[in-house]
């Protein structure tokens, strides 16, 4: 058994508590790095980890709809976009959202049914919203039509509908 001691002195505690602060400060700055952002720039909320938070997120563009999702899926991000993926990502991009960060990663996709798309009834069931989460946050979605010919858009209210025939 070896027995170790040495004499302290103020000094050598000061210098001590002065690396261990510095140690600490460097865990707490790189950490707090790696937290998840809320909101884009636009000051909307990004969280969507329960349905509360994903019905609160898709009304913040005005939209009506059963808070109950028509669809729940896991959708694996392709880690190369062809050409569709690519112009579903232009969406994206136009609004703070870029799918480039999720390539290969599996995401939940929630579809709603919207109830006051302009020129569409209520119960005309042809107008879903799709938002893609990942780990608790809104990475990604679309309003569409699922009339043949129909049209994709981002998630913001329009101010001139898209409707096509």
């Amino acid at each position: 058994m070896f027995v170790f001691s040495f004499k302290s002195s103020k000094t050598k505690l000061f210098v001590i508590g002065l690396i261990a602060a510095l140690v600490l400060g460097v865990i707490i700055f790189f950490a707090s790095g790696r937290s998840k952002v809320v909101t884009n720039d636009s000051g909307i909320s990004l969280k969507a980890s329960d349905s509360a938070e994903r019905v609160s997120f898709l009304s913040q563009f005005g939209w009506k709809f059963d808070e109950d999702p028509v669809e729940i899926c896991e959708v694996i991000i392709p880690t190369e976009f062809d050409k569709t993926y690519e112009e579903y990502n232009a969406i994206q991009r136009e609004q703070d959202f870029d799918l480039e960060k999720y390539k290969g990663k599996r995401v939940k996709r929630y579809t709603y049914e919207i109830k006051n798309y302009p020129d569409y009834s209520a119960d005309s069931g042809f107008i879903r919203a799709n938002i893609l989460v990942f780990e608790g946050l809104v990475i990604g979605g679309d309003v569409s039509s699922l009339e043949p010919n129909g049209f994709q858009q981002g998630l913001d209210y329009p101010t001139s509908p898209n409707k096509k025939y």
